[in-house]
């Protein structure tokens, strides 16, 4: 069964694998890594094996993860495309807290142009800390986005961790170019949202593609039998069966697997070349759903 390794987040075209820059930070996402030049290594190849888009936000480390990636990619290639997103900080203990007020985003979008060296970026994630945002909140937080995209600081908007009624009430609002929900082969809790993004052909980036950390990660798929039989009937890796799932799934899956491993990194990227067939997704229907408790408060 073939499959598209090309795609669109609005009307930018990707490769469908990029690069989620969250595992560069230290532990915890926060602070430095433990290994600098592996991280630097890391980005490097990726931009190598043809990853044209990186998503990245200030609040990891916070500021080293942006530092890192102006330090080793600037002069950015002429095709990488980087996507941030905004709503969230950090306290000086490495806690989450919410920076969702329109001074707040606006700082954010400002930190990231800076602390990336770029005049503008190409998309600008809302992290909303509730997926039902009040309805006055979220024009209010989108209107700030849609102004600083009039002056020229971002190209597109999109919004992350939003039920499918927030999104719903953002695409009333502005145009939106991708959702990032939490979403895998083993947490299809998401659905809805995913139908909706299929339904309007808006780009959706699964974070946490090969489940969360949280609830047993890559563990958990290499556990799971419709998984491992997959993944050893095609002698490939579970987390490659798992990726390769969700760019079967739909077209306009983006996907931004994180990882401070050149060899993970490049086990990552070789899911672009596995063909599932009928059999092997009728047999991932049965993976066993853990959903991801905590996913609203690490991404």
């Amino acid at each position: 069964m073939g499959m598209n390794k090309t795609t669109y987040i609005g009307d930018k075209p990707v490769n469908r694998i990029g690069l989620g820059a969250m595992q560069l930070a230290g532990p915890g996402v926060f602070g430095p890594p433990r290994d600098p030049d592996g991280a630097r290594a890391v980005l490097r190849r990726a931009i190598e094996l043809g990853v044209d888009h990186i998503d990245t936000a200030q609040y990891y480390g916070p500021d080293v993860v942006n530092d890192l990636i102006r330090e080793t990619l600037y002069p950015y290639p002429e095709s990488l495309k980087l996507i941030t997103k905004v709503g969230g900080r950090r306290d000086e203990g490495g806690g989450w807290l919410p920076a969702q007020s329109p001074a707040e985003l606006r700082a954010g979008v400002e930190d990231n142009v800076r602390s990336l060296r770029v005049e503008r970026m190409d998309l600008v994630n809302l992290r909303l800390m509730s997926a039902e945002a009040p309805g006055d909140l979220l024009a209010e937080q989108l209107g700030t986005l849609e102004d600083m995209r009039h002056e020229g600081k971002l190209d597109l908007i999109g919004i992350s961790e939003a039920s499918a009624a927030a999104v719903g009430h953002a695409l009333e609002l502005v145009d939106i170019a991708e959702v990032q929900n939490s979403y895998s082969v083993v947490n299809r809790s998401g659905e809805e949202v995913l139908e909706l993004c299929m339904e309007r052909e808006i780009a959706f980036v699964p974070y946490f593609p090969l489940g969360s950390a949280f609830s047993g990660g890559p563990g958990q798929l290499a556990r799971d039998p419709a998984i491992a039989g997959v993944a050893m009937r095609r002698g490939i890796t579970v987390s490659q069966v798992a990726l390769a799932w969700l760019l079967f799934r739909y077209e306009r899956i983006v996907l931004i697997p994180g990882t401070s491993s050149v060899p993970h990194l490049e086990e990552n990227m070789a899911a672009l070349d596995v063909e599932l067939d009928e059999q092997d997704l009728a047999e991932l229907e049965n993976a066993v759903q853990v959903g991801d408790p905590l996913a609203s408060t690490h991404n």
